[in-house]
């Protein structure tokens, strides 16, 4: 009978802790987070849901910067690799047409950066380097009717520093860039 009475408490306990405080504690801290617990999802002038922060989106129009192909096609339900291999033609033929269409999109920028190439591990990645937006920059530029410099200017405030200073690489929204060039140049049909 002590034993069924010390199991009860413990089942109780453990009930109430990983059922009512941990839950509690987690809607805590999201009221903390409030934007981040929604989906850190971005709003245009209107006031109309455009994206979020963290899942990439396809931009075709050339005055808009691409990010990283997508293996699930930029749905969050079909987040994850194409778990194709180095080995596997079907990959190495996607590759060659990714390279092909941005070379044809963006002549005489030099070599397609290796990440517009090659999708994510979650195929769902928001961001890409510095170098990668600079690499578009001359396709916006002439699509906006700008000077790449101009462009260039759109780029540098955005560029998010390393995690706490060393961890990942230096990195650029390409939805909050796309969003910076409308506020600044006006709104091109997407």
């Amino acid at each position: 009978m002590r034993t069924l009475v010390i199991a009860l408490r413990v089942t109780v306990l453990t009930l109430v802790v990983t059922g009512l405080v941990y839950p509690l504690v987690g809607l805590g801290v999201g009221a903390l987070f409030t934007p981040q617990a929604g989906g850190s999802l971005v709003r245009d002038g209107h006031g109309i849901v455009v994206g979020s922060a963290l899942i990439g989106q396809r931009w075709t129009r050339a005055a808009y910067f691409q990010g990283r192909p997508s293996a699930g096609d930029y749905d969050g339900a079909a987040s994850g690799g194409s778990n194709l291999g180095p080995t596997s033609k079907k990959l190495r033929d996607r590759t060659d047409a990714e390279r092909a269409r941005l070379e044809h999109e963006n002549p005489g920028a030099g070599p397609v950066p290796t990440e517009l190439l090659a999708a994510s591990a979650s195929g769902l990645d928001p961001h890409i380097s510095p170098a990668s937006a600079r690499w578009q920059a001359r396709r916006v530029a002439t699509a906006r009717g700008l000077t790449v410099s101009r462009v260039d200017a759109a780029i540098d405030p955005l560029v998010e520093p390393r995690t706490l200073g060393f961890l990942g690489e230096p990195r650029v929204n390409v939805l909050l860039l796309n969003r910076a060039l409308d506020a600044q140049f006006g709104t091109q049909a997407r």
